[in-house]
């Protein structure tokens, strides 16, 4: 489909925003949503400056009201909701399983599973109105590598992995495509936030991972993603359990 509306979480920063000037630089309208409205106007008056059609929705993931209310702007907007990817996430407070705690654990969860399912809950049922469309989740490559100093960002990662088989599993035929990205380490504030756990970091360095990947490189995979409907990629190092492609 040419100028197809695309719809992006967490697209102020790194990936998010990478992806949704990809996406305007192909053709897109773009809506992006994230929590500030300083940063969310700066980014449209960019991708409106490549000669996007493009629009910011403020919106929290974590409240159902605010997902309801991005995904029904977008389609009382554009009049379609074509792709969807869901990048709003949060590394909350890497550090070792004995100093986690529960607000710890709400702060990853809330934002990086409870945000998923809202956001598929709503962009699911415009697809399913349309009979067709594409979601990608954005995932990482630590949710199924055991790094010290990761755990509940981790689990919650995994949590998110297992919202895109289900999907995919109840839409059956429905004509909407569900894919997971699997970045493992990328340039963005996440990652100085782990090299600052010197658990975390001397596994890294250990493992002789490659450098961080750019946000853009991300953003290319996404793309392909949607383009060759493929049920996942990933980023991730060989000795983490995938192939590195970046």
């Amino acid at each position: 489909m040419s100028n197809p509306v695309v719809l992006i979480t967490g697209a102020l920063t790194g990936i998010g925003r990478a992806t949704a000037l990809a996406f305007a630089d192909e053709g897109a309208r773009v809506v992006v949503s994230g929590r500030r409205d300083d940063a969310g106007e700066k980014l449209i008056a960019e991708l409106r400056g490549l000669g996007a059609e493009a629009e910011f929705i403020r919106a929290d993931v974590r409240h159902e009201q605010d997902v309801q209310n991005l995904v029904d702007k977008t389609v009382a907007r554009f009049g379609r909701l074509d792709v969807a990817v869901n990048n709003a996430g949060t590394e909350g407070k890497p550090g070792p399983l004995t100093e986690q705690t529960p607000d710890s654990y709400a702060a990853m969860f809330d934002t990086n599973v409870l945000g998923t399912l809202l956001s598929m809950k709503y962009e699911l049922r415009a697809m399913q109105k349309q009979g067709a469309g594409s979601i990608v989740n954005v995932s990482s490559g630590i949710s199924f590598s055991a790094l010290p100093g990761t755990g509940a960002y981790s689990a919650s990662k995994a949590g998110l992995n297992m919202l895109s088989a289900v999907a995919r599993a109840e839409l059956g035929s429905e004509g909407i495509a569900v894919s997971t990205m699997y970045p493992f380490v990328t340039a963005t504030e996440f990652i100085d936030s782990v090299r600052a756990g010197q658990e975390a970091a001397s596994q890294l360095e250990s493992s002789h991972a490659p450098q961080p990947q750019a946000p853009e490189q991300v953003a290319d995979a996404i793309l392909d993603l949607i383009r060759t409907g493929a049920e996942q990629a990933d980023l991730v190092p060989e000795q983490f359990g995938g192939s590195f492609k970046g």
